[in-house]
């Protein structure tokens, strides 16, 4: 089980939450001197004498959304729940950088110039791109395994564009709800097969990268267009519960709020 802590960054805009997977044994304070986003700031952490069950001792850094709606809050991004999930299951400590996309601060700009979440930096360089993160995760930390087989990737890919479009639509007969429904009851006819996930019996990567989407859905249609997924997709219902109730997933979710204001624009135009 891994603690978060809040400390202060380099800017009032980013905050960094400690968060080390295992049981943890924490030294007394001592300040450090950093100088990864560009330039030089004192700060003080805790480091972590022990982490069990990582293959790793320093947390890796991770630029992420800022909440929209309170402060020192993780913002309403799946692309980077995914991230934070793979990091989660692999037992990876990590400091979460917060950013504030509509202010993005300079230091944030020098690492990721198309201004971008998530990012996040392994061997000295700063990554970024949901999928590349994940497959360089995996390379880097292989245990434990979290790799889909490429046969089963694509399962469930097209749930998220088609939520969007349905979404967005102003006309009830447009054919966009159909289309969701048409992909949620091939994603549900998939799992009666080859459940409960993606891969089986184990979570795998392209649940990481599904169930943050699933997220977003529910709460932006129910709030939205007043609309669920209906009892007639039961696997697919039973999959988003199994999914949102996951230890590693309720620690990096968003908050219903910010995922409610991050769709808005979108749904107002």
């Amino acid at each position: 089980m891994s603690t978060a802590r809040l400390h202060p960054f380099a800017s009032p805009l980013a905050t960094t939450i400690e968060n080390l997977a295992g049981n943890l044994h924490f030294a007394r304070s001592r300040p450090i001197l950093t100088s990864n986003l560009g330039h030089r700031r004192r700060r003080t952490i805790k480091r972590s004498l022990t982490v069990s069950s990582s293959a790793v001792s320093d947390p890796l850094e991770v630029c992420v959304k800022a909440s929209l709606t309170t402060p020192n809050k993780l913002g309403d991004c799946p692309f980077t729940q995914r991230v934070l999930l793979t990091l989660e299951e692999k037992h990876l400590p990590y400091d979460m950088k917060l950013v504030d996309l509509a202010k993005k601060p300079e230091w944030f700009l020098e690492i990721s110039p198309e201004g971008k979440v998530p990012v996040i930096k392994i061997d000295e360089k700063w990554i970024a791109d949901s999928d590349v993160i994940t497959q360089a995760l995996e390379e880097k930390f292989p245990n434990p395994p979290l790799a889909t087989p490429p046969e089963k990737a694509s399962v469930g890919s097209k749930i998220f564009s088609t939520f969007i479009g349905f979404l967005k639509s102003k006309d009830p007969n447009d054919g966009t709800e159909q289309a969701l429904l048409g992909e949620l009851t091939a994603f549900n006819d998939y799992l009666k097969e080859n459940g409960p996930f993606v891969n089986g019996k184990a979570v795998s990567a392209a649940d990481l990268s599904l169930g943050p989407k699933l997220y977003h859905l529910e709460i932006a249609l129910g709030h939205y267009k007043n609309w669920s997924v209906p009892d007639s997709l039961p696997y697919v219902k039973s999959y988003m519960k199994t999914i949102f109730s996951m230890d590693s997933f309720v620690k990096t979710r968003a908050l219903t709020q910010d995922v409610i204001e991050g769709w808005r624009p979108k749904v107002m135009g």
